[in-house]
């Protein structure tokens, strides 16, 4: 079996978790015998320069990896405009390889049409799409989150869209519908990292019987070993991850303002990530805020994953108080193989993915009262860590996923055979 792997960015670029996913599974499915994978990643000139004769580029190091530079793309429509430049470059591609299953892990650079040439290209293939998050249904860059006020949205609709980018004409959404939902109508099946996630778009007009659920997995690594506490105690946090307006990491820091006025004893919260592409206002309140409560807060900047159980060996606790519904973060599937119970937002992938009170704590969202009083909680209630840490169950590792995955490429192949 022959499997491209499309993601829109590269993960030494862009080390979002929808990258890191589809590279992931992309190496598990290399390392079988028996078959061949290679790895399609879209960028664009945040990450790299066009080159001239070709929108292919290589990955410094890498076997079986390519880049396609696709800085033409019309984001309301998720469509990919260079038609002269790219398709005739993917179409190449496409006839060369010659994939049976062609897997997108996301639209953004690639364009929704690199479906229908797929189809046209190869009309034997079985195009499978990973639903990563909600980039068809909202166009407020995949976030369900209204464009003013913090308000989390729960659907979709011309009128709604439109109150959102009043700019936007109404009509313009409900075009921009169709045109995302004729060219999903060719992929032969969905996947959904979390339940919710389906819902969601079952609730836009997917097909049920289309989405099939298989969680995310991580790559097998020994625990981080648990910290030392003679007292018992447990009042170090940690925050992995991007630092982004919807990740809540102001919310979180003033949270832990509110518990250095109180005096939690011992209390320290390790801020690891970076604020790339973020906006001058955002990164001033993150600096204020940090800066507010040092030496408390240590921040620690971006990271490799490679030095993830290093640090997540020096805390107790992983925070993620996003105030966005999230899918199905990597973050928590971390600090479970890290043995870490999550204190989290209880929405959305987050509350399906942490239980609360067996593996973790639920807090309301954009609430940093609510907040510091779970991590009062969990620094202080004898016997809590323990018993949090007795209920983790360790998620999925990648080759188990691959297996799933695999399984589905056979079951379409099967069903191909059959038609």
């Amino acid at each position: 079996m022959r499997v491209l792997v499309v993601a829109h960015n590269h993960p030494d670029f862009h080390p979002g978790g929808t990258e890191i996913f589809a590279h992931d599974l992309f190496r598990s499915l290399a390392a079988r015998e028996g078959g061949e994978t290679l790895f399609l990643a879209a960028t664009n000139r945040i990450h790299r320069e066009p080159r001239p004769g070709t929108a292919f580029q290589a990955v410094t190091g890498a076997s079986g990896e390519v880049v396609l530079w696709s800085g033409h793309f019309d984001r309301f429509y998720m469509s990919q405009v260079d038609t002269y430049g790219v398709v005739p470059d993917l179409t190449a591609l496409l006839e060369d390889f010659r994939p049976d299953v062609v897997h997108i892990h996301h639209l953004l650079l690639v364009g929704v049409e690199f479906i229908a040439l797929v189809r046209r290209v190869l009309p034997e293939a079985r195009i499978v799409l990973t639903l990563h998050d909600y980039y068809p249904i909202c166009a407020h860059d995949g976030l369900m989150m209204r464009t003013r006020g913090r308000e989390r949205c729960d659907r979709a609709s011309p009128d709604r869209c439109h109150g959102c980018f009043p700019d936007i004409a109404a009509d313009r959404f409900l075009l921009r519908e169709q045109h995302l939902k004729t060219h999903l109508a060719q992929v032969d099946a969905f996947v959904a990292p979390s339940r919710f996630l389906k819902e969601r778009y079952v609730a836009w007009g997917l097909p049920a019987g289309s989405i099939d659920v298989i969680a995310n997995g991580r790559p097998a690594v020994p625990a981080a070993a648990h910290r030392s506490s003679p007292d018992g105690r447990r009042p170090v946090f940690g925050y992995f991850g991007n630092v982004n307006p919807w990740k809540g990491v102001t919310v979180l820091l003033k949270a832990a303002k509110r518990l250095i006025e109180e005096e939690l004893d011992g209390f320290e919260l390790r801020l690891h990530g970076g604020t790339p592409f973020q906006a001058e206002r955002f990164v001033e309140e993150v600096d204020a805020l940090a800066a507010a409560t040092e030496p408390r807060v240590v921040r620690l900047g971006p990271y490799g994953r490679d030095e993830l159980p290093a640090l997540m060996a020096a805390v107790d606790w992983v925070v993620m108080p996003s105030i966005w519904w999230e899918n199905a973060p990597l973050v928590i599937q971390e600090a479970f193989r890290h043995r870490r119970p999550v204190i989290t937002s209880g929405i959305g992938g987050m509350a399906e993915a942490v239980r609360h009170g067996i593996d973790g704590l639920h807090v309301r969202p954009d609430d940093p009262v609510a907040l510091a009083r779970a991590m009062r909680e969990a620094a202080e209630t004898p016997g809590l860590w323990e018993r949090l840490v007795e209920g983790i169950v360790e998620p999925p590792d990648i080759e188990t996923v691959a297996d799933r995955h695999l399984a589905l490429y056979r079951r379409l192949g099967r069903m191909a055979a059959a038609a």
